[in-house]
């Protein structure tokens, strides 16, 4: 599967962004999708994942409460809905997929990878 973000920008500390993520080429369905971050000098890091049937959710800690990862099927889309947006919440911020209904936080654990899109947080 094919995966592309959109959605990122520049907001101030306490704002909101919505980010999408476009999935194309194969059976979306099949597929149990993540949201992933990485902020320049360190690993990239789990933030939430949605399961391919369920639609239940995982969050990491540092996000829970203020982010919402949700699906839509119909439309082969995935979207990650952020709130009360810290600076630390800066980063390039991807989309990850994964054939089947396992919801792993680690990057290895995902087959499929967007481009990323850039999330800037000003205080």
């Amino acid at each position: 599967v094919q995966l592309v973000e959109s959605g990122g920008g520049l907001v101030q500390a306490g704002g909101s962004l919505r980010l999408s993520c476009a999935a194309s080429g194969r059976i979306f369905n099949n597929y149990s999708m993540g949201w992933f971050r990485q902020a320049p000098g360190k690993e990239r890091e789990f933030v939430a994942a949605i399961r391919r049937i369920s639609g239940s959710t995982y969050y990491a800690d540092s996000v829970k409460g203020r982010f919402t990862i949700s699906r839509d099927n119909a439309k082969n889309m995935v979207y990650l809905q952020m709130n009360s947006l810290k600076p630390e919440d800066t980063a390039v911020y991807y989309c990850a997929g994964r054939v089947g209904s396992y919801i792993g936080t680690a990057a290895d654990d995902y087959e499929n990878w967007g481009q990323g899109t850039q999330v800037t947080v000003s205080s």
